[in-house]
């Protein structure tokens, strides 16, 4: 996506974040590794030129599938939607997390994964490594409302990915689907050797610029509600990221179907616009990798936000082991060179991992750990007995 911005029409947002900050939100915002990032945002970058319908385009939809599925997603909650661009298949991938209270209400994270010319690293492995991020942190965090991660092909030839999406399967569904809110990510890298730390946050309606066709036919009552979700979305970036949002228009990308056919959408926009993309020069020297992470710590936040995630910090990998949850102590916590594992029996197994999920120690039946080699910051600690497993946090502090 490309576009040309009217200064005059963009006002810095000056909005106070009175929406509620959630400490679990941020822990998990906090999960976002720099690392991560860079190791998404290159390997996007090496499957070349993702022309929609390409060898190259085809290898990325099964790398992004891979990585879903190492994530910890089954088989059966991602789909696939298929079409055809000049007589060559491609397919969107959808993932989807269902809600615990409104499992038919849908928040849709989406962006797209085709580039052209040149290997897209900004426009639009940006708002793919985001995507994925957040779907890594997210998994075993339930919700109120499900969650769609969905990765579009097909964008630069004209919104093809996302059109067919919303009439083979959005308009397919009988009862017509119920869709929260879409949010989009497209172009979210910035500039390198710029100061990165502002954001475009987009919402519904029509702007005095542009005053060709493409808004011509979109409708008007959804605008109202866009703008509702945009402040509340502007309010996430507040709370969870040192990102400040700015106020913007939707423009031609992954939400405008969604958009046409009734439904609330906003997105995210890098400021600082580059002029890379479309380009050769579409590569990861041309961006910004750190933007990248704290928009991705921005969009963690508000996802949570708008599915109504879960607020405990505690992590159960199984709701069954509430009572293995309740016989457990770590302490001390903060902790130094040594921690304390509170558990009466034997037969079980203690792992510590950092917040990538890179495992770091792990024991048996023992209740004394040396932390002693950790440095500062926080962990997961995960107690495996019987087949029942609880995870909890534990802070390194020295």
């Amino acid at each position: 996506m490309k576009r040309f911005l009217l200064p005059s029409l963009l006002l810095l947002s000056t909005i106070a974040s009175s929406q509620s900050f959630i400490q679990a939100y941020k822990n998990r915002a906090s999960q976002v590794t720099q690392t991560n990032i860079n190791t998404l945002l290159t390997d996007f970058t090496a499957f070349g030129v993702k022309t929609t319908g390409s060898t190259a385009n085809n290898n990325a939809f099964t790398w992004l599938k891979n990585k879903y599925l190492s994530f910890g997603y089954t088989a059966a909650e991602i789909t696939e939607n298929a079409f055809t661009y000049s007589g060559k298949q491609t397919k969107n991938l959808i993932v989807t997390k269902t809600g615990t209270v409104y499992p038919n209400k849908f928040l849709i994270i989406c962006g797209h994964y085709d580039t052209i010319t040149g290997t897209g690293t900004n426009d639009n492995g940006s708002g793919t490594s985001i995507i994925l991020e957040a779907a890594r942190i997210l998994e075993n965090v339930s919700s109120e409302y499900s969650i769609k991660f969905i990765n579009f092909s097909g964008e630069e030839q004209g919104l093809l990915g996302s059109q067919a999406y919303v009439t083979n399967v959005v308009k397919a569904t009988n009862p017509r689907m119920d869709i929260l809110l879409v949010i989009n990510l497209d172009e979210v890298g910035g500039v390198a050797g710029m100061v990165n730390d502002k954001i475009y946050a987009e919402k519904d309606g029509t702007p005095t610029y542009p005053t060709s066709g493409l808004y011509t036919t979109y409708p008007s009552t959804n605008n109202a509600a866009s703008a509702i979700k945009t402040t509340e979305l502007k309010n996430s970036m507040l709370n969870y990221s040192n990102i400040t949002p700015v106020d913007n228009y939707i423009e031609r990308s992954d939400y405008m179907p969604f958009e046409k056919d009734g439904y609330v959408v906003t997105g995210l926009f890098e400021y600082n616009q580059s002029t890379k993309p479309h380009t050769a020069g579409d590569t990861y020297v041309n961006m910004d990798p750190v933007y990248v992470y704290n928009v991705a710590q921005g969009v963690v936040g508000a996802i949570q936000h708008f599915s109504t995630a879960a607020t405990d910090i505690t992590l159960s990998t199984n709701e069954s082991s509430k009572n293995l949850q309740d016989r457990i102590s770590i302490f001390p916590n903060p902790a130094n060179d040594f921690v304390n594992i509170g558990l009466d029996g034997k037969g079980y197994t203690t792992s510590i991992s950092d917040i990538s999920g890179r495992k770091v120690q792990e024991t048996n039946d023992q209740q004394n750990l040396d932390t002693s080699k950790l440095k500062n910051g926080v962990y997961l600690v995960t107690i495996t007995m019987n087949g029942e497993s609880v995870t909890k946090k534990l802070i390194i502090k020295k």
